[in-house]
């Protein structure tokens, strides 16, 4: 018989919950009622006095050729940064998943980068890769022979800061693969083995089958992270330049509400962006789930 723990009166259990509750009412329902109360108002940059305009925010900023170039940059950064992070955290996996020595100091190493902050790796591959000083600068421009110099020319930057949020990332997906490859039972990959099958065709017969709920997870949960959390990378390596080829949605809602002081638009982007990545993560939901083996 399984016992379970109850209360003989509600109101202890409501006094539980009510700090959570007023946490959240506080932090995240409040502050997203004002934001879509703000997206319809046209306010002075110090927010004294505001105006009802409807939806005319709405439509100012996608008749913004700047801003639907953001939408672009934002779809391309959020992909490239998903799949690279998602590729490699794979790939360490299985090569740490392996039977080695120093396999725990290994697993313990390749953690480590997810506890730096984003502003930190956005500086870090800043220095690694500035034209003037930049070591892995140095190489590109003097072995591969290529123009290299993310200060001045958009496709440079942009690459910078997609190579800094996906490393930043990699130790994250790293975690959850290992999980997953630990969970697969050993018999089927010896199964497999002793049939005749290589390491490429058990990897993608077996291994890559069983951890595809690893994978969407990661894949809505990476997404979501370029979306929102590398705005410390691109304020800190290239202010959304040069040029705006690094200007992607939530470093738009920054430039317009904090420096711009253009309230109304501010919200109004929030408002979109936060449509655009519920938009996404439902399309992920409903079609790319069905293609997820779930193991019983």
């Amino acid at each position: 018989m399984i016992k379970r723990s109850h209360f003989k009166s509600n109101t202890l259990a409501y006094l539980l919950i009510t700090p959570q509750i007023l946490v959240t009412i506080a932090f995240f329902y409040w502050p997203a009622i004002q934001g879509l109360l703000q997206s319809f108002m046209l306010s002075d940059p110090f927010g004294r006095r505001s105006q009802f305009v409807w939806f005319e925010n709405f439509v100012r900023i996608f008749t913004d050729i700047l801003y639907l170039k953001s939408i672009g940059i934002t779809l391309v950064f959020s992909l490239s940064v998903a799949f690279i992070s998602i590729f490699f955290g794979m790939t360490l996996g299985c090569l740490a998943n392996r039977a080695l020595r120093a396999k725990a100091m290994i697993r313990t190493l390749l953690i480590w980068p997810y506890a730096v902050a984003p502003a930190i790796s956005g500086i870090l591959w800043l220095f690694l890769m500035h034209p003037s000083y930049g070591v892995v600068a140095y190489f590109i421009e003097n072995s591969l022979g290529l123009e290299w110099n993310p200060t001045l020319n958009g496709n440079d930057a942009f690459f910078l800061v997609v190579v800094a949020s996906a490393w930043k990332q990699i130790s994250y997906n790293f975690v959850f693969f290992m999980a997953g490859l630990q969970a697969i039972p050993h018999s089927l990959i010896e199964a497999a083995a002793i049939d005749g099958a290589g390491p490429l065709r058990r990897f993608w017969v077996i291994t890559f089958p069983l951890l595809s709920p690893t994978i969407f997870f990661l894949t809505v949960m990476n997404i979501i992270y370029a979306f929102f959390e590398t705005f410390g990378v691109i304020h800190a390596v290239t202010q959304g330049g040069p040029g705006g080829a690094t200007n992607t949605l939530v470093y738009k809602v920054y430039q317009d509400g904090f420096i711009g002081l253009n309230l109304g638009a501010s919200a109004a982007q929030s408002m979109v962006l936060m449509a655009l990545i519920i938009t996404v993560t439902v399309l992920q939901f409903r079609f790319v789930e069905r293609r997820v083996q779930y193991t019983t």
